[in-house]
């Protein structure tokens, strides 16, 4: 499934370097009580308390393996009539029917000042990124639950935490800016129940960068005007199967396999 994922600019930096590989988010506090805990920490499952059905706390989360996530980041458009074409691109970027280049806070340092020409950049929050815009693409290798502070150095440094002498008093300075940079994602007012003192249950999400999928499973599959529906991510009247989804029986017309 492709899902939106969220990065400050930070962190977005530290993917685009190859030095974040992982990344935590809190649990909501109303699915960590009800988990199943053993006695040395670990969580055995999630249970509903309505119906006393057992799960593995990994389907809590929204996000899973092989999940396909677009980071959002803050963002801009120029349409090519506010440069005049300066920048000579040659396959330029469409948003709303304009063709232009996107452009990312990211890419321009601290201050919109230290690069040109900085009245022409419009910045969107991250939130309101659409999907067209993204430029990184990551696939989920793994989601596990843990203690926020039961994260090592080697897990510090695949979060993207860069410090000046990270081995240091057994790595407290590296615990201590990554300690930092999770209280800044905490509001006041949850920090009694998130923040890193708190020591929540957090979602520990893996992933690596991978290729902006195929166009057919970017624009999600809708019903067929014959009623036929894709069983896979493909687009079911599609001339050709795509690279990425292969074709399923309803791409290749071998309608006895979707039956099964």
């Amino acid at each position: 499934m492709i899902r939106p994922i969220l990065f400050n600019g930070e962190m977005v930096r530290a993917i685009l370097e190859g030095r974040k590989t992982v990344t935590r988010r809190k649990i909501d506090i109303d699915i960590s009580n009800q988990f199943d805990v053993e006695v040395n920490g670990s969580v055995i499952c999630y249970i509903d308390r309505e119906t006393g059905d057992r799960y593995k706390p990994e389907e809590m989360c929204r996000y899973h393996p092989g999940d396909i996530l677009y980071v959002r980041e803050t963002w801009g458009f120029n349409p090519c009539t506010r440069c005049a074409n300066a920048c000579n691109t040659l396959v330029p970027d469409t948003y709303k029917g304009a063709p232009g280049c996107f452009v990312y806070r990211t890419d321009y340092g601290t201050t919109e000042d230290d690069t040109f020409p900085p009245s022409m950049h419009k910045w969107h929050p991250s939130i309101h990124m659409p999907k067209e815009a993204a430029r990184i693409w990551l696939k989920v290798t793994d989601v596990r639950v843990e203690r926020l502070q039961k994260i090592t150095s080697d897990q510090i440094e695949k979060e993207g935490i860069k410090t000046e002498h990270p081995h240091v008093l057994n790595g407290q300075e590296q615990q201590y800016a990554f300690s930092q940079l999770w209280d800044s994602t905490i509001s006041k007012k949850d920090m009694s129940r998130y923040g890193w003192k708190a020591n929540p249950w957090v979602w520990v999400i893996e992933f690596e960068r991978c290729r902006k999928p195929e166009p057919c499973i970017l624009r999600g599959v809708e019903p067929a005007e014959e009623k036929r529906p894709c069983i896979g991510y493909g687009d079911a009247w599609a001339d050709e199967p795509c690279e990425m989804c292969k074709g399923c029986s309803q791409c290749t017309g071998n309608d006895e396999e979707a039956e099964e």
